[in-house]
């Protein structure tokens, strides 16, 4: 198991560091890996995945998103003696008081069954009562962590809220952005085009929960 070093008054007062040459997308999912591409993609950053690496997937032990990213992020660091960058995500379901949380990825078993997911989820909320739009809502959460081999450490968050629709509608995107309606849109995540999803500018200042955690890594840790 992944040691994790905690945050000290030291650390959190030094300078950030930037993402320099090589970096590791800590990442054996492919929605993710080509999602973490997409953005880091107009820094000119040399980024290869985990998986090409040959890197193992660490035991996600953390009872949060943002322990489990740097559980990632420092594994693949350590293991490939390069900085390495990693997310953890999941849907939070109001009604269900929070999840499926950080079990989201879980709750579509070792096949990564989102339909079954997604169907699995709606059933719970009908056995709620939960029919209309301000019973369904819901948020994305999505925490970044970059990890050197020295164990330094960069961290945000980031959610976006919506509701919850059924039948879930659109093919892109993965997990269960075909359910999730983002609030302000009329169009599901699962609907939308990965510029449309990320949001980022000149479109915005980031729509997904992941664009938005990446808008603030990208202040820290990027630069053109």
């Amino acid at each position: 198991m992944t040691s994790v070093p905690k945050r000290t008054n030291h650390d959190r007062i030094n300078m950030h560091r930037k993402i320099t040459g090589r970096l590791v997308i800590a990442t054996h999912n492919p929605g993710k890996l080509a999602e973490m591409r997409e953005l880091l993609a107009p820094y000119g950053i040399d980024a290869v995945s985990a998986g090409d690496l040959d890197l193992p997937e660490p035991e996600e032990t953390g009872t949060t998103f943002a322990a489990n990213a740097r559980i990632k992020a420092l594994a693949a660091a350590r293991a490939a003696k390069l900085p390495a960058f990693a997310d953890d995500s999941g849907l939070a379901v109001d009604a269900l008081a929070g999840q499926p949380g950080i079990l989201s990825a879980r709750w579509a078993g070792p096949s990564k069954d989102f339909n079954a997911a997604m169907t699995r989820i709606e059933r719970l909320l009908q056995e709620r009562g939960a029919t209309e739009p301000a019973q369904r809502g819901a948020h994305f959460v999505s925490a970044l962590c970059v990890a050197w081999p020295d164990d330094h450490i960069e961290e945000v968050e980031a959610k976006v809220d919506g509701t919850l629709v059924w039948p879930p509608r659109g093919s892109a995107g993965f997990g269960y952005d075909p359910a999730f309606l983002p609030n302000g849109h009329e169009r599901t995540f699962g609907e939308m085009t990965s510029i449309e999803k990320h949001g980022l500018p000149p479109h915005g200042l980031g729509l997904s929960h992941r664009a938005k955690a990446f808008v603030k890594l990208a202040e820290i840790c990027l630069e053109r």
